[in-house]
């Protein structure tokens, strides 16, 4: 491994960044090459942490889809008017080497985080994740370009990396070499993307994420108003647990009926039961294995869908038993058919 820290520019590094099976990947070699190793080593150190790579985090190339890649990027550079004979170099090498390149989707490149250490890991990290989350930043900006479709589609895949990050953040920051850059990640957060959960700052996803994934038996939001990311929230829930949602969906971009058929493609083993408020809600609430010996109640002080653009608090209520014959009286209500 070296010391050297090989990429520079933003621009260096998106000229890395392929998609193949309609997902953005990078290749091995590349990989190594930024965090400093030889790609012989590099793969090593994956190999021995192979439990944290799945197929839709790491995946080996075919002949085809390697060769694809070889012709464009090479056509590319040799139409500039100036060829970048190391680059050409580094992609040419695999045409003779007896195995095939591994491809790294978004998440397997964060869970790189958790197995390469030292400084030079940690600052090509950083760079990473500002250049996947500037991505996603263009890519909802210029939503008015592609269909309605395809920025669900983009919507949830977003929300699952954010999900797949927690997860791995979780881990990393039990490990002492790493604590250092964990906290830098939270020192960038913005203010705006805070929220208090029972006194404590979240990211705002995370705490709907933490609150959910608590639940064992069902999950009741009360809320009249609704968007993606009520949805995406819900689907950090344990499987098979029993999901309503009690709202008149208002508002001037309610939840679509499109959008929620789009969710349950991503996510088939997440069914939410819809029921219509019928005007008698103001606040907005998360209950818990509500009837339970667990059961719980959560005053919000703002819509889940509007988690990351104000700051909010969440505060658990002591005393759930006022609330019950309300609760009782809500889920009787008629069904919410969403629209169109």
């Amino acid at each position: 491994m070296t010391n050297e820290i090989m990429i520079h520019s933003n621009n260096d590094l998106q000229s890395k960044i392929y998609t193949i099976r309609g997902m953005q990947v990078m290749l091995d070699f590349d990989l190594a090459e930024i965090y400093g190793y030889t790609t012989k080593r590099f793969n090593e150190q994956v190999k021995n942490n192979i439990e944290k790579f799945d197929d839709d985090f790491r995946f080996q190339l075919t002949k085809e889809e390697y060769h694809a890649i070889l012709r464009s990027k090479i056509f590319t550079l040799e139409n500039q008017d100036v060829i970048l004979r190391s680059k050409k170099s580094t992609l040419e090498q695999g045409k003779y080497s007896k195995y095939l390149p591994y491809a790294f989707t978004e998440q397997g490149i964060y869970m790189l985080m958790t197995v390469l250490k030292g400084d030079l890991a940690t600052k090509q990290s950083k760079i990473l994740i500002r250049l996947f989350k500037g991505m996603k930043d263009f890519i909802v900006d210029s939503g008015n370009l592609i269909g309605q479709n395809e920025v669900a589609k983009l919507a949830i895949q977003t929300s699952q990396n954010t999900k797949d990050i927690a997860t791995i953040k979780e881990t990393m920051v039990t490990k002492a070499d790493l604590t250092d850059f964990m906290k830098l990640f939270d020192r960038e957060t913005k203010n705006d993307e805070i929220l208090i959960l029972d006194g404590k700052p979240f990211k705002a996803d995370f705490a709907y994420q933490k609150i959910y994934g608590t639940a064992e038996h069902s999950i009741i939001v009360i809320d009249d108003y609704l968007g993606l990311k009520t949805l995406h929230h819900l689907a950090s829930a344990k499987s098979g647990v029993q999901i309503t949602i009690i709202s008149d969906n208002k508002g001037k971009n309610p939840l679509k009926l499109i959008e929620y058929n789009d969710f349950l493609t991503e996510y088939p083993d997440v069914k939410i039961n819809f029921i219509a408020s019928l005007g008698r809600i103001h606040d907005r609430y998360i209950a818990i294995d509500f009837e339970t010996e667990n059961e719980r109640l959560y005053f919000c002080g703002a819509s889940s869908k509007d988690a990351g653009h104000r700051i909010t608090t969440i505060l658990e209520i002591q005393g759930i038993t006022d609330y019950k014959s309300t609760l009782e009286s809500l889920l009787s209500n008629r069904e919410l058919k969403l629209k169109l």
